[in-house]
């Protein structure tokens, strides 16, 4: 497997958690850089609301994950690899994939239940890992260079250690696995051209709505919000699609919904998050919103946050008012005064 490096580069894979990090780049840092261990990690924390692509990874193809850890165990002369596992996913797959596992140096970890959305976030993972407290750690340095235990590690989302095997043996045909899911025909995961627009897909695996919908694309919390109209665009993120239906769905819930899930998951660790998260849920308890306070906060999490989980929180909610509600407004189509304040202040 001397060539797997210029096979990932040539294939031009990108990393299927959501950073889409160019994956041969990483690997080439962590080969190059010098230690004593080195160690590989695969993340299948999945943390991400209504994403259920690993789940279907490991039950379908838990021996091709397998192997592409293997693949970069051996390329990387690493002394041991982890399985960072969601915890409900460990009772449903721990069995099986230790059978296919064998004698490599292959350890099944089951991320704690605490760990929660944050747990998945790369250098959480090594925390957890180490069993120290699971929030993220400073950057720099990269685990490419100092993750666990200090040394060079190599973290992988499951679907790009199942792509990493297609590759090596020259099966890869550019695909990838996409979560469909909302009010779909048909709410399932698929196995799709990873070039091919949202529209595209939605049509393919007819799933196109006969009503005026929007969608999230990336994830149920941190994802990015379109209308319809603005789906030419390829997939982003860690491939799920959700469908909203524009009449039926109530602009303030669904903004709730997102930063309440927001504020349960915040480690704690920085004060802009903590209390930030904290709150925009107060201020959507009030009466009548303080829009202008609320969109000042949106600012201050997005600026100073420590982390993604922070920094996430206005995605969703401004692609949702700029992309939808000001689509609404645009179009005279039942806009309320509350939500005639928030696209104005947001």
């Amino acid at each position: 497997m001397n060539d797997i490096i210029q096979k990932l580069k040539k294939a031009e894979l990108t990393g299927r958690g959501g950073g889409a990090f160019p994956t041969g780049k990483k690997w080439e840092i962590v080969k190059k850089t010098k230690a004593d261990k080195k160690y590989v990690v695969c993340n299948a924390s999945e943390g991400e609301p209504g994403v259920g692509k690993d789940w279907y990874i490991l039950d379908k193809y838990g021996g091709r994950v397998i192997d592409g850890m293997k693949i970069a165990l051996d390329y990387l002369g690493a002394d041991k690899a982890f399985l960072y596992l969601n915890p409900d996913y460990y009772f449903d797959f721990k069995e099986e994939l230790e059978k296919i596992i064998g004698n490599a140096p292959i350890e099944i970890f089951r991320k704690p239940y605490q760990a929660g959305y944050v747990g998945g976030e790369e250098s959480s993972a090594l925390n957890a890992l180490e069993h120290e407290r699971i929030e993220p750690r400073l950057r720099p340095p990269f685990p490419t260079t100092s993750g666990l235990y200090a040394r060079p590690t190599l973290i992988n989302n499951v679907e790009t250690f199942y792509d990493v095997s297609l590759i090596a043996r020259d099966e890869y045909e550019k695909k990838r696995f996409i979560t469909i899911s909302g009010i779909a025909k048909h709410e399932k995961v698929f196995f799709l051209k990873e070039h091919w627009t949202i529209e595209i897909i939605l049509k393919h695996t007819n799933n196109w709505p006969d009503f005026d919908f929007f969608v999230q694309v990336g994830g149920n919390a941190s994802g990015q919000v379109l209308h319809s109209t603005q789906l030419k665009q390829p997939i982003s993120g860690s491939g799920l699609i959700t469908i909203y239906d524009m009449t039926k769905e109530n602009p303030i819930d669904l903004i709730k919904t997102w930063v309440d899930f927001f504020m349960n998951e915040s480690c704690g660790q920085c004060t802009p998050c903590r209390e930030g998260t904290l709150r925009l849920h107060e201020i959507l308890k009030q009466k009548n919103p303080n829009w202008k306070m609320f969109s000042s906060l949106l600012n201050t999490l997005h600026d100073t946050s420590f982390c993604g989980l922070g920094r996430a929180v206005p995605i969703p909610i401004r692609s949702y008012v700029n992309n939808v509600l000001s689509k609404k407004k645009k179009h005279n189509i039942n806009i309320s005064k509350e939500e005639h304040e928030l696209i104005k202040a947001v």
